[in-house]
């Protein structure tokens, strides 16, 4: 495929975009991962670069914008035994942003004219492109690079045909695979590359990636509601961005006023939100709510068990409805919620009945084991 091909497919290719803000391969600074850098640079400067490197860590932690600052690396500089990174105004970063530089291939989901949206899996015919691009010999004296964004949504005829790829790498490619389910990849293709490990975002460094990608994409943000998506993020800048730019607050104070009001629920309430969660579409909003809700009792866990890590609410929270005593019974429902999300994505089940029957069972936990001397 052509430069200026792969460049129009790219500009109307984008899965995982979260609007309005960059994308990651427009991004121009990393925020964190200094280890993972170091190791990368190291290895480069040194000509021991692995032929395929596996990032992996938890959703919207910077994962693929790391993986592009390495291809950027790698495209400009890997033959000239610097390693560092490449200023917005460098061409290669520009052709990397719009994805038309000739020696870097994009492998992902891909869009379906026919059902007006993202394929669940990338498929075979997205990685059999492979064939063409590092057959093509006029990238055979320069490095080439592949990115898999995101490696765990590769089907198994697809995480076969990548196998091949892998098995016998031209010279001088790299292949950098994204992934924030690891389990899933086959162990074969996992075998074969070298698992970079990346940790969610410290505070300071998450503070600054967000401040950085409201600033860049003119996203005003309330200061109180930008801290409030901090200390929930989890160390992830995506769901900061989701909570501070979206409905993601509005979505915690319900889950918040629901704790508050349990073993009682006002049933009219519950379902007219548990409708609102379910339209069709609005995947986004649902996986949102559930990671905030999961997120929630993460963390009433932890207060109950140590007494520290929560907001005043949440610790609130902790004191009427955690105790040592049930630690194992939160534990038990975060796991079958959980599992229940999964399964309800999986299988495109009515999504309006997990959510109903999450707070259902959040009810019978608190009826069942209330904690002692709580109002």
């Amino acid at each position: 495929m052509s430069a200026a091909a792969e460049q129009a497919r790219g500009a109307a290719v984008e899965p995982d975009r979260l609007d309005p803000f960059s994308t990651p391969r427009d991004v121009d600074r990393v925020f964190g991962h200094d280890e993972a850098i170091a190791e990368f640079e190291t290895a480069l400067r040194s000509g021991r670069m692995h032929h395929a490197l596996l990032l992996v860590g938890p959703e919207g932690i910077g994962k693929a914008t790391l993986a592009y600052r390495f291809a950027r690396t790698v495209l400009a500089h890997g033959d000239d035994g610097e390693a560092g990174d490449v200023p917005a105004n460098d061409p290669v970063f520009r052709k990397v942003a719009g994805i038309a530089h000739p020696n870097l291939l994009v492998i992902r989901r891909s869009w379906v004219e026919k059902s007006k949206r993202y394929s669940q899996w990338i498929g075979v015919d997205e990685v059999r492109r492979l064939r063409a691009f590092l057959g093509n010999t006029a990238g055979a004296d320069t490095w080439r690079v592949v990115v898999v964004d995101r490696a765990d949504e590769l089907n198994q005829n697809a995480a076969n045909a990548l196998l091949k790829a892998l098995e016998e790498p031209p010279p001088r490619t790299l292949f950098l695979l994204v992934s924030s389910a690891e389990g899933r990849l086959p162990v074969t293709i996992r075998s074969r590359t070298r698992t970079l490990r990346l940790a969610p975002l410290a505070d300071a460094p998450l503070s600054a990636a967000v401040r950085a990608a409201l600033e860049r994409d003119g996203v005003e943000a309330d200061e109180k509601a930008l801290r409030l998506a901090l200390t929930l993020a989890q160390g992830s800048v995506r769901r900061a961005l989701e909570l501070v730019s979206g409905e993601g607050i509005e979505l915690y104070d319900q889950i918040i006023a629901n704790f508050e009001a349990l073993p009682a629920l006002d049933g009219a309430a519950l379902h007219k939100q548990a409708e609102h969660l379910a339209g069709a579409g609005d995947t986004e909003r649902l996986e949102l709510y559930l990671a905030l809700l999961l997120g929630l009792i993460e963390r009433l866990i932890r207060a109950g068990a140590t007494g520290q890590g929560a907001s005043e609410a949440e610790h609130k929270l902790a004191k009427a409805l955690v105790s040592k005593d049930n630690l194992s019974s939160w534990a038990d429902i975060w796991e079958r919620i959980f599992e229940a999300r999964a399964e309800a994505f999986a299988l495109n089940l009515d999504r309006s009945l997990l959510v109903l029957n999450t707070w259902f069972g959040l009810q019978e936990l608190v009826q069942e084991h209330p904690v002692e001397g709580a109002a």
